[in-house]
């Protein structure tokens, strides 16, 4: 089940997104989010903005993830071309605990039923969510620079291309 996360839930939140840094950095991939990101104000932020989710098996959550359809400014620039200009979906800081495997696929469902346009991105050393995005429907489409210059691989899943990974 996916649902809104309320701000009783942040403890856990907070525990998913540590095991989340602990892994990309096992997995090669330690600057991403470093050692403190998402800072606590900005998860309590998209909590209250009700744009924070959280996959949840029972009560226990298997992941946490940012989803909202609004124009992403950092996805105005590409180097490549993005599958289309339609209005879309933006999916930040997924992180799925130690036992959610599968949970990462749901939360991209779930943010694909409400719009059929989907994008998202992550650091070229995020080889682990490269993979889970190839896997779940997205297409690579080039690189975004996010505010503080760094470069990231950007991603899109649409109507346009739902058949080629289906």
């Amino acid at each position: 089940m996916i649902q809104k996360a309320v701000l009783s839930q942040l403890p856990e939140i907070l525990k998913i997104y540590g095991q989340a840094r602990v892994f990309m950095a096992q997995t090669g991939n330690p600057d991403q989010w470093g050692d403190a990101y998402p800072p606590v104000e900005m998860i309590r932020e998209d909590i209250e903005n009700g744009k924070c989710y959280v996959n949840l098996d029972g009560d226990k959550i298997r992941a946490v993830f940012y989803f909202a359809v609004e124009e992403d400014p950092t996805y105005g620039y590409i180097e490549g071309a993005w599958r289309n200009d339609r209005p879309y979906g933006v999916i930040h800081r997924i992180a799925v605990g130690e036992n959610g495997k599968g949970a990462a696929a749901e939360c991209f469902r779930f943010a694909y039923e409400r719009c059929g346009n989907l994008r998202i991105d992550t650091h070229e050393k995020n080889i682990p969510m490269q993979r889970c995005l190839g896997k779940n429907g997205f297409t690579r489409c080039g690189i975004i620079y996010l505010e503080d210059g760094d470069p990231r691989i950007a991603y899109q899943w649409s109507k346009d291309n739902a058949h080629e990974n289906s």
